[in-house]
């Protein structure tokens, strides 16, 4: 019996049925050619393995879905925190990561292929408010940067502009 490593992919409610029939496809990694499905392992530590739910939200999806879905131990792929390089594993490895890590928050699995509609095996809605916002760390800290172009498209973003906007009139 092959063992096969659990994962979590979250998308937009509405594309469930396309992905429960087509499968998960890869989407660019910042501005490269190169593409992959974002994906969490599944944990004992339900926030890890949900925490970018309510980041994922303020790109204006009003609902997430979870897709959890199974790939081999030895498959490629690449962990590490978002905004850094990530360091090449397998699939096995990628989830030892998160285990070994001293609080796996920030950490994004890259899979550089398309999940296929077989390698699902169940999908589900999960709580809305689970994980962070803006970065792990963010929790009573205020953003980086209030700014129009920081902002935009953000939900709920108004009162942070117009906050950064006043303390910055005088300069």
């Amino acid at each position: 019996m092959r063992i096969m490593a659990q994962f979590i992919h979250l998308s937009d409610e509405r594309l469930i049925r396309r992905i429960q029939r087509g499968g998960i496809k890869p989407t660019r990694f910042w501005d490269s050619e190169e593409r992959y499905v974002y994906a969490m392992p599944v944990l004992k530590d339900f926030m890890i393995s949900h925490q970018w739910v309510r980041e994922l939200k303020t790109k204006g999806i009003r609902t997430i879905a979870a897709i959890q879905f199974r790939i081999p131990d030895d498959e490629p792929v690449k962990v590490g925190r978002f905004g850094t390089a990530p360091m090449d594993t397998t699939a096995a490895g990628s989830v030892r990561v998160f285990m070994e890590h001293q609080s796996g928050l920030g950490l994004q699995v890259m899979i550089p292929r398309k999940i296929l509609a077989k390698e699902i095996t169940r999908t589900y809605l999960p709580p809305q408010l689970a994980g962070w916002r803006h970065y792990p760390e963010a929790h009573g800290k205020p953003p980086f940067c209030g700014c129009d172009y920081c902002q935009r498209g953000r939900i709920k973003s108004r009162k942070i502009r117009e906050k950064y906007e006043a303390e910055n009139a005088g300069g």
